[in-house]
């Protein structure tokens, strides 16, 4: 997958001067061996000269994301310097006694040292993330810095993404309201434009020699559903002019997105609807949002280096019927008909992830744009059900009070017929009626929720508890009140 960083870790040991260094240095080495494919630094850090020295060693090896390892109790200080100086994202995580009969001479503290290091990156406001449960066995440790892989992934990619959008929201989509400050807070960068610049570029591609190589790439994912080929030809001079605008304004960032304008003046104008491409360049690691939703492209992104796998981004959209409720998931599936509810847009979802993926047009437009002729301008939406599976819902998003929020919902998609258009189906999420009312509604979120194939609720909280996000919201259970519920 293109546009998503490669992560090379780095493995530093620690080491408190009264505490003999070999106890770090062996351990350090079990756990190096435990983790596999992980840089071993074997400068051993007791105090800010090594702390230095050691820096130098992970930058020169290319190192992008750090374990500090607490093999002993750790000296405090250049410890957590080791997270400030670094560039990267950084993990602390400390050791677990090996035997009773090395509680003598071979006994560490680690479990206490992890207590003062995490009061020292308090003291210096210093970001830097801590499993669960961060003390553990060379195995059990090995375990921790592969989930800390996903994060540090996204961590870095939003270091180095930028945002690039064409157009204002469509009118009345004040949901997709973009405060950029809390983009510039998280480190990422973002470039707006006017549609009419997309527009210039996309007339100046016209008969660029790649278009046909393109096509056919496109027929070849299309297969069988490939229903109307004449719109290939001005999808595949979008796609080019998308791609040549990543490459050609990125600038100093190594990572790109899109939000961008989709409607209502987008069909008259170029002559297609572009969900297709869409599809295309978010299956690849460049998501490509729908109606200029800045934070809904930036969730997307987020959701790709997490998961390490194509996403989408769906309206929350209607609910499911009462009949089909009753004849297809009641006694079937441990779902209320709360619980349930339809995910929809027009044609984004790639096609990997739809059932049987075909080239349409959006109806809900052809009808006030071709109402009475055979659709032209209103062609491109990529349509079918969503393949049944296990997703995650979710949504990091700057509000206009200045602040940033997110919730995470874990669920799956169920293998129902939608009997519906667009890219769309049926999803289902424990609790989702309260957490609708309680989450969604209470914290005026939007109505664009990102979607990522499997569960990774875990990797997105630990992405967004190191971010500093400081509200992160879930389906809570019934157990659980949330704090606007109706207690009675």
């Amino acid at each position: 997958m293109i546009n998503i960083p490669n992560i090379k870790l780095g493995l530093i040991s620690v080491s408190r001067d009264c505490f003999p260094v070999v106890l770090s240095e062996t351990r350090r080495a079990a756990v190096a061996a435990a983790a596999g494919d992980i840089y071993e630094c074997k400068i051993t850090v007791e105090n800010e000269l090594d702390m230095l020295r050691a820096l130098d060693a992970v930058n020169a090896a290319g190192v992008d994301a750090l374990v500090v390892f607490l093999g002993n109790f750790g000296p405090e200080t250049p410890e957590v310097l080791l997270a400030k100086y670094f560039s990267g994202p950084t993990m602390f995580v400390a050791a677990a006694e090996d035997a009773a009969d090395k509680l003598v001479n071979g006994r560490g503290d680690a479990y206490c040292g992890m207590l003062n290091c995490s009061y020292n990156l308090g003291l210096r406001d210093i970001s830097a993330h801590i499993p669960e449960y961060p003390v553990g066995t060379p195995g059990e440790i090995a375990n921790m810095i592969a989930e800390f892989v996903p994060v540090a992934r996204a961590a870095v990619g939003l270091s180095k993404l930028k945002i690039i959008s064409f157009g204002p929201r469509p009118q009345d989509f004040l949901a997709c309201n973009a405060p950029i400050k809390q983009l510039y807070d998280l480190g990422v960068e973002i470039q707006e434009n006017s549609e009419l610049d997309l527009l210039v570029a996309f007339n100046d591609h016209k008969d660029d020699p790649r278009i046909p190589d393109v096509i056919a790439d496109m027929e070849r994912e299309l297969g069988v559903g490939n229903k109307m080929p004449g719109i290939l030809p001005r999808l595949a001079q979008y796609e080019i002019t998308l791609l040549d605008w990543a490459q050609e304004n990125k600038g100093s960032r190594e990572f790109v997105a899109f939000a961008n304008k989709c409607w209502p003046a987008f069909q008259t104008e170029f002559g297609f609807v572009p969900c297709y491409v869409n599809s295309r360049l978010t299956a690849r690691g460049m998501p490509v949002s729908c109606e200029v939703d800045i934070y809904g492209a930036l969730s997307e992104y987020i959701g790709l280096c997490a998961s390490g796998l194509e996403v989408t981004l769906l309206d929350i959209n209607n609910t499911v019927p009462s009949d089909m409720y009753d004849s297809e998931i009641a006694g079937k599936y441990d779902y209320s008909s709360t619980d349930t509810f339809m995910g929809f847009h027009c044609g984004n979802t790639p096609m990997c992830r739809l059932v049987k993926g075909e080239m349409k047009y959006q109806l809900i437009m052809k009808r006030s744009l071709e109402p009475d002729s055979e659709p032209d301008i209103t062609r491109g939406t990529l349509e079918g059900d969503i393949a049944a599976g296990e997703i995650t819902f979710f949504r990091l998003q700057g509000s206009a009070e200045g602040g940033l929020k997110s919730y995470i919902a874990e669920g799956e998609i169920l293998p129902i017929a939608t009997c519906s258009f667009g890219g769309i189906g049926v999803f289902a999420i424990k609790e989702m009626g309260r957490f609708y009312r309680h989450v969604l509604i209470a914290d005026h979120y939007p109505h664009h929720g990102a979607v990522a194939f499997g569960h990774i609720g875990k990797a997105l909280f630990d992405l967004f508890t190191y971010l500093g996000v400081p509200r992160i919201s879930y389906n809570q259970p019934k157990s659980l009140p949330y704090p606007t519920e109706n207690p009675f």
